[in-house]
């Protein structure tokens, strides 16, 4: 499958909107970003910052935490477009929860994955 990074944005942006709004309240100061791939790992996503439940004091002038999917590790686990949107929609999921400092058994349990 092959997608542009443009184009892969885009299924980011609509996985975005397709998110409920509980799970955007409290999530401040985060960018979502698309990059063609991790430097180290073949990772789908990851999310660069301090979670939520780690935090002490936040001030103005932090720098925002990074949540950031991974263009090429999705193209190559898929072959079909359709499977593609779930594992990005799969992958923000992860990440926002990550962020919210919520582990993969209380991610299953909210249903958000």
């Amino acid at each position: 499958m092959d997608i542009d990074l443009e184009a892969f944005e885009q299924l980011v942006v609509d996985e975005l909107d397709k998110l409920p709004d509980e799970m955007f309240e409290g999530l401040d100061n985060v960018v979502f970003m698309v990059e063609d791939r991790h430097e180290a790992e073949d990772l789908f996503g990851i999310y660069e910052g301090v979670a939520l439940t780690d935090r002490g004091d936040y001030g103005f002038g932090e720098l925002p935490d990074r949540i950031i999917v991974f263009r090429e590790t999705h193209l190559a686990a898929h072959t079909d477009l359709e499977s593609l949107k779930r594992e990005i929609h799969t992958t923000v999921v992860h990440e926002i929860a990550h962020f919210y400092g919520i582990d993969d058994d209380e991610l299953h349990r909210l249903g958000w994955a």
